[in-house]
């Protein structure tokens, strides 16, 4: 399934200047890269004799970089410590241009940083530092000042829940209806405990791990994930819901003509096939999925257009090391690769 060489230059033409609110648990991924040849004397591990290391952005500050790589223009909402790492958070930022004015700072908090050993392209061990007790009252009702600050300049909002604490149902209780009021397209990278508090946004792109949980029941047929597709769909009252499979790509289900919240009914459904050339690292492509859809629907693109784009960009950065970033012209390289001409 592709899109014509035409359409194509329409949606990535139109890419970049909008502005779209991420709000979620942003967080710091430190990567650690060696090489191993010796197992430790202390203990049956290996010894990883460290070459490099780097930290990148992950979470929905990882959401924001990729929006911004395509040129568009994220207005990060999050919450960070007042630790060492909360600096390096902003420097981080700031070196793929995107600010971190909006971040609200918790005293009370750690800046959530993930750190992956790597020896021989292999990841050997993730140490996490993190709190994933909910904001206080106080800390959302920041959150919720700078939200309201951003919402009239915005052309849509995706939140970006990692089970860190800050997305919450009183939190979306306030900021969905408001977001909806101001027309804005809402999508969730979901958190499989908190799926059913994303009522009435406009897209939810689960994994397909995600969706089952959510849903109470195992994805192992295609009708299974029929029966999943829709019962969320109308459960949550959603424009639409977008399953990620690995291998097997992606599955769109479209509320068939009706609105959010109308009656419920079979959604639409269409399955694309992946376009990973090799699958190297997954680190990212959620982030990378979400932010490349929400772009290419502000460009005017549809739903399926833009799963199309999406999932051209997530086989892109499955085939680097650690959470990546797609760029308009290697976006637009790539979908022209795919396409048959099909439309012209």
């Amino acid at each position: 399934m592709n899109l014509s060489p035409s359409r194509i230059d329409q949606i990535t033409a139109a890419i970049g200047g909008h502005r779209v609110i991420v709000l979620g648990d942003v967080m710091l991924d430190r990567y650690i890269v060696g090489a191993v040849s010796r197992i430790s004397p202390e203990a049956p591990v290996p010894v990883v004799e460290v070459e490099e290391e780097r930290v990148a952005l992950g979470g929905a500050s990882n959401v924001a970089s990729n929006i911004a790589a395509l040129g568009d223009i994220p207005q990060v909402i999050g919450v960070i410590g007042n630790d060492s790492f909360a600096p390096q958070m902003g420097a981080t930022m700031a070196e793929v241009g995107v600010s971190a004015d909006f971040l609200v700072v918790d005293p009370t908090r750690r800046t959530t940083l993930k750190t992956r050993v790597i020896a021989d392209r292999q990841q050997v061990v993730r140490v996490d530092r993190e709190d994933r007790r909910e904001v206080s009252l106080l800390i959302e009702n920041q959150i919720c000042e700078r939200f309201m600050e951003l919402l009239s300049t915005a052309s849509a909002l995706i939140l970006s829940d990692y089970g860190k604490g800050v997305i919450t149902k009183s939190l979306l209780a306030r900021v969905i209806p408001a977001a909806r009021a101001r027309g804005l397209f809402i999508a969730v990278d979901p958190k499989e405990t908190h799926f059913m508090n994303y009522l009435d946004v406009s897209i939810v792109t689960p994994n397909h791990h995600e969706a089952s949980f959510a849903a109470g029941r195992k994805i192992n047929s295609d009708d299974d994930l029929r029966e999943v597709g829709e019962f969320l769909v109308n459960a949550l009252r959603l424009e639409a819901l977008l399953v990620t499979r690995g291998k097997d790509g992606m599955t769109l289900f479209e509320r068939n003509g009706a609105t959010p919240g109308g009656p419920g009914g079979a959604p639409r459904r269409t399955d694309v096939p992946t376009f990973a050339r090799r699958v190297f690292d997954v680190t990212g492509a959620g982030d990378t999925v979400i932010a490349s859809l929400v772009s290419a629907v502000c460009a005017g693109a549809t739903l399926l257009e833009a799963t199309i784009v999406s999932n051209t960009a997530a086989g892109v950065v499955v085939g680097e090391l650690g959470a990546a970033n797609v760029s308009r012209a290697r976006l637009t390289q790539e979908l022209k690769s795919h396409t048959t001409g099909a439309g012209e």
